[in-house]
């Protein structure tokens, strides 16, 4: 009792309230390696180690030995280091592992103390002659919304690397944005309990989110690519400002700080050179095969993004002016959403972006694969039947929306702003650079918690490449919010949004993308629960994009 509450103590003195109100198996050692281990954006030659490694004694350095083998006993290994661990990076370990050979299975651990970790498994990026490049594509995972079943899959599938593109946590305090049976029942409540704010905060966070068997497991078995959205900050985000901050929250640029200071602390990615406030985006090259283009449209060039109830423009004239079904749908496109000086990447990053398609193509690779946050292609408002709405008696001010909502449909506006298509001008830009560089693209996005299959258009209306939306891991989709059948909103999604193939709107899961030199393939895999840990799970047919034809056969 009394060793218990001693570690309980230290725990909470460090800031680690979401270990200190669970039942871990800590040892009683010198230290322990409390959150699994992870690998993370590999190159042909390297990859970044991660662990944590927490003191029994707080305020204590510990010093950490990394080794990287060609087998799980590590009776050959390739090479090893050491490094430390203290207070200052939360107990976090990352080390860049180098020397190593393209294309080539891992395993790795540390020790500290007498202890060692688990062993974890990783892989290096090929070079020329890539037959086969097989990624897992996630996103949105939300502890209190159920459990991670979906994690649990893609650790036992054979995957060659994990793309996970945003809202790896979410921010909001204990009850919000919660399923009330996760919570209540399967107890996934979240640490903090209020809205994390800073820094301690944050780490908190990914300490509860990282203490997940499934999460550990798919980092365990293999390498991760990732990005942030909006939830590693803060709900809509911008590089100025949130949606889900205010005044009495502090400073932004503070909260932004600390949030992207404990990202780079709990994730496997390489930290860049000016530090852990750099740019995110950067380049892996697939051998001849591909090149994986990682984008910031969240932070890095945002400008704020627009909403119909904020922004939206009103007829001036008439004795209904200031209704909101009396929208002047003409001045908000000229004065709002098509103004030209808006952007979502940034004057920096579009430029990158264009060399780095230029250089791809330039070398010959089959496929320019955009990994980002949220969706590129067009999504329309689909049409609710009257009737029906009626019949769902809603409170007057959801009612008030859905019917606006619906107005706008009518004249063609987009479902969600937040997108690429708040940002028409920026996408326009951008499906420029992939038409004239003749890249075979295939984007990648997140977000939505609902999964899509597009035929990504220019401006023109010609072929460009193609879009695979990945489903979320646990957040619940368009079927929370949206009052139609699955069949009907489908449907309706459909015949309001161009290249719109494939549309699923109720099922978590993930996405599997599959490169080869002849074809890219893609198929969704959905969890039938995420309230229980019995699981099915159940794999869509395959949707097939060859190269120079840039759509889907």
């Amino acid at each position: 009792m009394l060793e218990s509450l001693k570690r309980r103590r230290l725990l909470q003195g460090l800031g680690l309230s979401a270990l200190a109100s669970r039942s871990y198996a800590l040892k009683v050692a010198p230290a322990n390696f409390t959150h699994g281990v992870a690998s993370g954006d590999p190159l042909t030659d390297r990859i970044i180690l991660w662990t944590r490694v927490l003191p029994m004694t707080s305020g204590r350095r510990v010093e950490v030995t990394w080794q990287v083998a060609e087998d799980p006993s590590f009776s050959q290994v390739i090479t090893g280091g050491e490094t430390g661990a203290d207070a200052e990076s939360d107990y976090t370990v990352k080390v860049d592992a180098t020397g190593l050979m393209p294309g080539t299975d891992y395993f790795y651990r540390f020790s500290a103390q007498g202890q060692t970790s688990p062993v974890g498994r990783t892989k290096t990026l090929p070079t020329d002659g890539v037959a086969e490049f097989r990624m897992g594509v996630a996103s949105c995972s939300n502890y209190p919304q159920g459990f991670f079943n979906a994690y649990r899959h893609m650790a036992d599938t054979d995957l060659d690397v994990v793309l996970h593109l945003g809202d790896y946590i979410y921010e909001y305090q204990e009850g919000r944005y919660a399923n009330e049976y996760a919570m209540d029942v399967l107890k996934r409540n979240v640490e903090p309990t209020h809205e994390i704010l800073v820094l301690e905060d944050y780490r908190s966070r990914y300490a509860l989110y990282r203490s997940d068997p499934d999460l550990q497991a798919v980092h365990q078995r293999h390498p991760f690519i990732c990005v942030w959205d909006d939830h590693e900050l803060t709900n809509d985000t911008w590089k100025d400002g949130a949606e889900n901050h205010n005044q009495g929250e502090g400073d932004f640029s503070a909260r932004l700080q600390a949030a992207r200071r404990a990202y780079h602390e709990w994730m496997p990615i390489r930290t860049h050179s000016e530090g852990d406030q750099g740019p995110i985006y950067r380049h892996f090259p697939i051998g001849d095969l591909a090149d994986l283009i990682m984008l910031d449209t969240r932070v890095e060039g945002r400008d704020r993004g627009l909403s119909y109830s904020d922004d939206m423009i009103y007829r001036a004239e008439g004795s209904d002016a200031s209704s909101p079904l009396n929208p002047d749908v003409p001045a908000f496109l000229a004065e709002k959403l098509n103004d030209p000086s808006r952007q979502l990447l940034g004057q920096g990053q579009e430029q990158w972006l264009s060399q780095m398609l230029k250089k791809s193509t330039g070398r010959g690779a089959t496929w320019q694969v955009l990994g980002q946050q949220v969706l590129m292609s067009k999504v329309g408002i689909p049409r609710i039947d009257p009737a029906a709405l009626e019949a769902l008696d809603l409170p007057e001010s959801e009612r008030g929306y859905i019917d606006l909502m619906q107005v706008l449909g009518a004249e063609g506006l987009p479902l969600n702003l937040d997108a690429w298509d708040g940002y028409p001008v920026s996408r326009d830009r951008v499906t420029a650079m992939l038409r004239e560089t003749g890249a075979n693209t295939i984007a990648l996005a997140g977000d939505t918690h609902n999964a899509w299959a597009f035929n990504l258009r220019d401006a023109k209306g010609q072929a460009i490449g193609v879009e695979i939306g990945a489903p979320s891991i646990s957040s619940p989709g368009m079927e929370d919010y949206v009052p139609m059948t699955a069949q009907a909103l489908a449907g309706g999604l459909k015949a309001t949004s161009p290249g719109l193939i494939d549309v699923d709107v109720t099922q978590r899961g993930w996405a599997e993308v599959v490169l080869t030199p002849r074809q890219m393939r893609s198929r969704w895999h959905f969890v039938s629960t995420v309230l229980d840990r019995r699981f099915t799970v159940t794999a869509t047919e395959e949707v097939v994009c060859l190269p120079g034809q840039r759509r889907f056969a």
